[in-house]
């Protein structure tokens, strides 16, 4: 593991984001990123919950997500399956995340944050969340982004902070 790859798990907070994030470093070959065909979901099962992949579209906006796990449906009180980007409720946050969004699609680095009330009416939550991108299956950019949203309550995450969670 690099110096670049150590110092970017050091920022996870959650065991949730190390463990994608080590997983998906060990599906890439040296000095390559990994395709959506080295991620196998039976890999990792008790993270399928918080997972996306998102397909990047010919813009940003129109990138669509080919997977949205159920905790992504209980935040956004729908199925996000199949829509496109423009189409998710982003409120305040969507420079945030086409920010986010952008830096893992066009720059092919892994992006991680952390977000207090993602989205409008979910304020108490508390979104711990990484991008990572996902090479064209030729190599030339790339063609999807692999990421996953752990969501706690403030309290939860008060408790995780003080380490009596």
């Amino acid at each position: 593991m690099g110096s670049v790859n150590i110092a970017f798990r050091a920022q996870l907070v959650v065991p949730e984001q190390r463990q994608l994030y080590d997983y998906w470093l060990s599906r890439a070959g040296p000095g390559t990123l990994p395709t959506r065909a080295d991620i196998n979901p039976a890999d990792i099962p008790r993270l399928l919950p918080y997972i996306s992949l998102i397909e990047v579209g010919p813009s940003l906006e129109t990138s669509r997500v080919r997977l949205a796990g159920t905790r992504l449906r209980d935040v956004f009180d729908r199925e996000i399956t199949g829509l496109h980007i423009d189409d998710l409720d982003l409120g305040p946050k969507r420079d945030y995340w086409m920010t986010a969004y952008r830096h893992t699609a066009v720059d092919g680095k892994p992006t991680q944050g952390i977000v207090r009330g993602p989205r409008v009416n979910k304020e108490h939550l508390v979104q711990y969340w990484v991008r990572l991108p996902l090479a064209a299956p030729c190599g030339a950019g790339i063609r999807m982004i692999l990421g996953i949203d752990y969501f706690l309550s403030g309290l939860e995450d008060e408790q995780r902070q003080a380490g009596t969670g």
